[in-house]
């Protein structure tokens, strides 16, 4: 890159923040980690080729003063931002929709869909104001974007309203040169994922384990996204293990 740049990763403690954190940074990106815990993003900003290029800042994207903060905080550092990873997300018990619990169906609202946009709309304050104006924001959509697990209706229906987001900001960033994209991902090696290897229901009830890709293909895929001129935008990107049940019947 001619210019170093400025990129935020919420949930960059682990997974798939992770492996954005470290692609980025490895290829000379300033990179803002955030995250609710300490300990995790010390870890990564410890594994980073360039730690000095790492800021961490401690944020709940479920709350909208400390995603304000957040970027107020970057703002004040390095003046500008040209890249939110909003990858923050989590999800509910595996248990029948009739069985979940409005606290649980909450949260994972809070956080997937209420926190992306908090995260989105105070990215879009920043980058119409910038000199030069624009940047890039890559949402990320998951698999679950476009097809539900059994017993998974609060983080399916948060990642069906990601896509909703993704479209009408890209929409939105026209005219400011704010490019906004989405990264669908199926199967990735993490903390969250690891439980698929042993074995996680099929849509015709049996349990069988799936395959999984190593979790630094999605932090190069990341990467691919956030290096393209604001002229090209990859609206949606899908990277998943080859084999893994996503097309088809069954």
């Amino acid at each position: 890159m001619s210019q170093q740049k400025i990129a935020i990763v919420t949930g960059a403690g682990t997974g798939v923040g992770k492996s954005a954190v470290l692609a980025l940074n490895n290829a000379g990106w300033k990179v803002v980690l955030a995250g609710r815990r300490d300990h995790p993003l010390n870890d990564v900003a410890l594994l980073s080729t360039h730690q000095d290029n790492c800021l961490i800042v401690p944020t709940d994207v479920a709350n909208p003063e400390s995603v304000k903060k957040l970027f107020d905080t970057v703002i004040d550092k390095f003046g500008r931002v040209d890249l939110l990873f909003n990858n923050a997300g989590v999800g509910a018990p595996p248990v029948p929709l009739d069985e979940l619990t409005v606290e649980q169906w909450r949260n994972v609202v809070d956080i997937n869909l209420n926190g992306m946009f908090f995260c989105l709309q105070q990215a879009f304050k920043v980058m119409k104001k910038q000199n030069p104006m624009g940047g890039r924001i890559i949402n990320n959509g998951s698999i679950s974007a476009t097809a539900p697990r059994p017993n998974s209706i609060a983080y399916t229906a948060t990642k069906h309203a990601v896509t909703g987001l993704t479209k009408t900001a890209s929409l939105d960033g026209r005219q400011f040169q704010i490019a906004v994209g989405q990264i669908d991902i199926g199967n990735a090696e993490t903390e969250m994922a690891a439980v698929m290897a042993k074995g996680v229901p099929q849509a015709n009830g049996d349990i069988r384990p799936e395959p999984l890709m190593d979790v630094s293909h999605v932090g190069s895929s990341v990467l691919y996204m956030a290096e393209l001129p604001l002229s090209a935008n990859v609206l949606f990107h899908t990277v998943m293990a080859t084999n893994m049940p996503f097309v088809g019947r069954g």
